[in-house]
Parts: C-alpha cells; sequence; structure tokens
C-alpha cells in the first residue's frame, strides 16, 4: 500500500512537468522563420562551423607567436653502466682493464625553451587562409539560413495548403450526403432514376477517400514542419496565418524591377571564396620555395645524486642556457615542388571556370524565377476566376437535376470540375508564395 501511494505520489508530480513537454506552439509564418533561424538543426551546425572558423583562424596566427615548452627529466639507473678504462690509469699493469661507473645513479635535468618563427612563407599564406575560412564559414552560415527560410516557407505552406484541401472536402462531402439523402428519397418514391443516386455515390466515395489522404498528409506536412523548425517530429504546432492571406502579401510586382547583381548572390559568393582559396594555394606551394628562419632560447639545471634528494635544500642544481637560430633553405626537390605548384595553378584555373559557370546559371536561375514568379501572380488571377466559374456551373447543375431538367451525370461533371478548381486555386496560392521565395534566394534581397 505504501509503495502505490508514492507511485501515485510520483505520477502526481510528473504531471506537471508533462503538461510543460506537449505545451503546444503557434507561430506565424514570419515567427516560424525566426524560430527556425534559432533553433533549426542545420542552423545550429552551421553557426558552429563559423565558431571553429574563429579558432582555427586563431589556431593558425598562434603559430606565428613565441612558444614555450617546458621538460623535466628524471632518470634513475636501476643498474649503472659500467665503462672498461685502462688499469694503467691507476697504477695497475699495462694491457688491463678495470671496470668503472661513471655518474651518480639518479638525475633530473628540467629545461625550458622558447621558440620564435622568423620567417615562413607558408604563415604568412596560412593567415590569409584562416581569414578565407572563416569568410567561407560565414557565407555557408547565410546559405544555410536561406535555405532554412525556403524550407520553413514552403513547409508552412504545404500545412495551410493541407488544412484548407480537408475543410474543403469536409464541406464538399457534406454537401454531397444532403444531395444524396434528398435524392434517394425522391427515387423511393418513385420520381428518380436510380443511375441518379449511384452517380451520386460515386462522388462521395471518391471525395471520403480524398479526405483520408489529405488527411495522411496533413500529419504529415505537420511533421516536416517541426522538422524544419528544430522541434519534435510529434509537437502540436499551430499556425496563425490564412494560406489566401499569405498569397496576398506576397503578391510584389516590384520584385520583378529588382537590379540583378549577381555577386549578392550567395552561390557566387561560395564560388568566389573557392577561387581566392585556390590562389592561396598557390601561393603556398611557391611559398615553399622559400626559406624558412626561426630562432630559440633554451634554459635547463640538472641535478645529480645516488640518492633521491632533489627536493632537499642542500640539492646542488647545475645551469645552462642556449640561445641559437636555424635557416632551412630548400635547393632540390626533383621537380616535386614544381610539380605541386602546377597543380595548385591547374585547379586555380578551374575554380575560376567554375565561377564563371556559376555566374552564368545564377542569371538563369534569376530570369527562371522571375518567369515563375510572374506566372504564378498571373496563374492565381485566372485560377479565383475558374473557381468562381466553377462555383456558379456546379449551382445551376445542382438546381437543374432538382427541378428535373438536369441529368445526374451533368452534375457529377460540374462538381469534380469544382473539386478541381478548388485544388488548383489552392495551389495557385501556395505557388506564389514559393515561387516568391525562390525568387528572393536568388536575388538575396533578403541580406542585401
Amino acid at each position: 500500500m505504501k509503495q502505490t501511494l508514492i507511485l501515485i505520489f510520483s505520477l502526481l508530480l510528473g504531471l506537471p512537468i508533462l503538461s510543460q513537454e506537449i505545451q503546444e506552439q503557434s507561430f506565424s509564418l514570419q515567427e516560424a522563420i525566426d524560430y527556425a533561424l534559432e533553433h533549426n538543426r542545420s542552423a545550429l551546425n552551421a553557426q558552429k562551423d563559423i565558431e571553429a572558423a574563429e579558432q582555427q583562424k586563431w589556431e593558425t596566427t598562434a603559430t606565428g607567436l613565441p612558444q614555450l615548452d617546458a621538460k623535466i627529466d628524471y632518470q634513475n639507473f636501476i643498474k649503472q653502466q659500467v665503462q672498461l678504462v685502462p688499469a694503467e690509469f691507476f697504477g695497475g699493469n699495462q694491457g688491463e682493464f678495470l671496470p668503472v661507473t661513471f655518474g651518480t645513479k639518479q638525475s633530473v635535468n628540467a629545461s625550458a625553451t622558447l621558440n620564435q618563427l622568423l620567417f615562413d612563407g607558408s604563415y604568412l599564406v596560412g593567415l590569409q587562409s584562416a581569414k578565407v575560412y572563416l569568410e567561407i564559414s560565414e557565407n555557408a552560415k547565410e546559405k544555410t539560413d536561406l535555405e532554412v527560410r525556403r524550407a520553413v516557407i514552403n513547409a508552412y505552406g504545404n500545412v495551410l495548403l493541407s488544412k484548407e484541401s480537408v475543410e474543403i472536402l469536409n464541406r464538399n462531402i457534406q454537401v454531397v450526403e444532403e444531395n444524396l439523402n434528398e435524392t434517394d428519397k425522391i427515387f423511393q418514391e418513385g420520381l428518380e432514376e436510380q443511375e441518379s443516386v449511384e452517380q451520386l455515390q460515386i462522388t462521395l466515395s471518391g471525395l471520403k477517400s480524398n479526405l483520408n489522404r489529405s488527411e495522411r498528409l496533413e500529419r504529415l506536412a505537420y511533421q516536416m514542419l517541426n522538422i524544419t523548425l528544430g522541434l519534435d517530429i510529434n509537437s502540436p504546432v499551430t499556425l496563425t496565418d490564412d494560406l489566401e492571406a499569405l498569397a496576398l502579401q506576397n503578391m510584389s510586382l516590384d520584385l520583378l524591377n529588382v537590379e540583378e547583381n549577381v555577386s549578392n548572390n550567395i552561390d557566387f559568393q561560395i564560388a568566389e571564396n573557392d577561387k581566392i582559396s585556390k590562389e592561396l594555394l598557390l601561393k603556398l606551394e611557391k611559398s615553399k620555395f622559400l626559406p624558412t628562419l626561426s630562432a630559440f632560447v633554451n634554459g635547463a639545471y640538472m641535478g645529480n645524486s645516488n640518492e633521491f634528494s632533489f627536493l632537499q635544500n642542500d640539492q646542488l642544481w647545475y645551469g645552462s642556457s642556449l640561445l641559437g637560430v636555424s635557416l632551412n633553405i630548400p635547393i632540390f626537390s626533383s621537380g616535386m615542388r614544381s610539380a605541386a605548384t602546377q597543380r595548385a595553378k591547374i585547379n586555380l584555373d578551374k575554380a575560376e571556370t567554375d565561377l564563371t559557370e556559376t555566374e552564368q546559371q545564377i542569371k538563369l536561375e534569376i530570369a527562371k524565377a522571375k518567369t515563375e514568379y510572374q506566372y504564378a501572380i498571373e496563374d492565381y488571377e485566372i485560377k479565383k476566376e475558374n473557381l468562381e466559374l466553377a462555383e456558379r456551373i456546379e449551382q445551376k447543375n445542382q438546381t437543374k437535376f432538382f427541378e428535373g431538367i438536369g441529368s445526374s451525370f451533368d452534375l457529377r461533371q460540374a462538381q469534380t470540375q469544382l473539386y478541381q478548381a478548388q485544388q488548383d486555386f489552392l495551389q495557385a496560392m501556395l505557388n506564389v508564395i514559393n515561387f516568391k521565395v525562390d525568387l528572393e534566394t536568388a536575388l538575396n534581397t533578403i541580406n542585401n
């Protein structure tokens, strides 16, 4: 009984925590974008890459700064080495040798060495490379943010599209069910053919099948949005924006007149970074033909004893110091350095070609994005008019059908046309939103 009460008490204490874990969050589109830029996993890793690049930059810089190393060596001969010396040195017979042990059994050598690089061409190139590496990481973060923004907008729009589809299908099902019930009553009275009932049954079953599919797609759309936001896949989320309102907000013909500055495009900047990095690699290979110069200062103290007395005050220590300069001059490498330089030059030529190709591809991408965006705006107006026409046609055929002057086949055809017009209009609204973000990404108007 006591264990049961403890279990119940623990569960009650855990309820507030559980409720916090499944707390529902609501987002407008802009709020979703802002949230994703802070919590999306790709965005988080891109930020960590910048932090790593900053550390890499300092690591490279520090290699040319003074380096101080300390070293302590302790030696204890378990059995000291014996040397043979001529016995005559000690008054013995010529030709005989005496075993002699030199030195003490134990010794400690403590030293410190200060190294300073005076000149190294590769170090100078490394400093430039570290700066470029940081720029590459920053550009990669910017590209990641642009892609995250586009992914959030696409995912947010897909959720709204799915929700609208489910709502429209539910309304259509309700209308068809009412028509079916009324038609069935008329058929039971012998005033309508059975085919009319069957036509409506076919329409109803198709709508229910589409509803089941749309509900499953809606769940998947929410899960995709959660992943993009950086949330748990099953986190409850509420969207506060409306699909049609977003479509109207994203209609801006002014965007079609924005100056096409290819250098603003993040892919161009990344390709330019690649070219600069290849230039630095060529400089690095050329720097290997230059000499390197370094200097060092060393100071050391040595103590000797047959017993471990190195921590006592009367222990004798003998100091030494050393100053040195080292000059390394590359003379002959059997063509290895020359081949490496030529390889770096070839890679630079390739990077320049890739930069030109990227520039042309971006111009094409911008032109295509403008065309698709302008078409999306025009198509929105057309699909909206088509939907209004389809609604009127369906209403007229429904009236004719129940007045006995229209066939069930004509009614079903009008309903099918209406359902297609509804989906086309939803897709047209989504296209306006998605094609606008594609154009904004190509122009990089978000960050410029």
